[in-house]
């Protein structure tokens, strides 16, 4: 049986992830701090909290990586790091082509040394 986790949070640190979970604007946010008052104010395992206790499954060591991230880096170690996630099938910044002088669409380009 893996070993529970002890959880010993501030005052300050209770009251900061109460407000997260009743009035973050991202719903994400919300979750993982009700997980994290769920581990430490009820004494749940991560494996109770991924499981039974949050409104979807989670895996019991993304629950436990929520917890460490927060105790390492507090609230804003919460929120998804810039360039994560699902990067964009097409970036039309990053396809540009490369336009073709006037006329010449279509048109196989001739070495200068054939041309007349």
């Amino acid at each position: 049986m893996p070993k529970r986790l002890d959880i010993t949070l501030s005052t300050e640190q209770r009251a900061e992830l109460r407000e997260a979970r009743d009035h973050h604007p991202k719903a994400y946010v919300r979750e993982k701090a009700a997980a994290i008052l769920k581990m430490a104010e009820e004494r749940l395992s991560a494996l109770e909290v991924a499981q039974h206790r949050l409104l979807s499954r989670r895996d019991d060591n993304t629950v436990r990586s929520w917890l460490r991230r927060y105790l390492r880096g507090g609230l804003a170690s919460l929120l998804v790091q810039q360039g994560r996630g699902r990067k964009p099938a097409f970036s039309p910044s990053a396809h540009r082509r490369k336009r073709r002088p006037r006329g010449t669409r279509g048109a196989v380009p001739q070495p200068r040394a054939l041309r007349p």
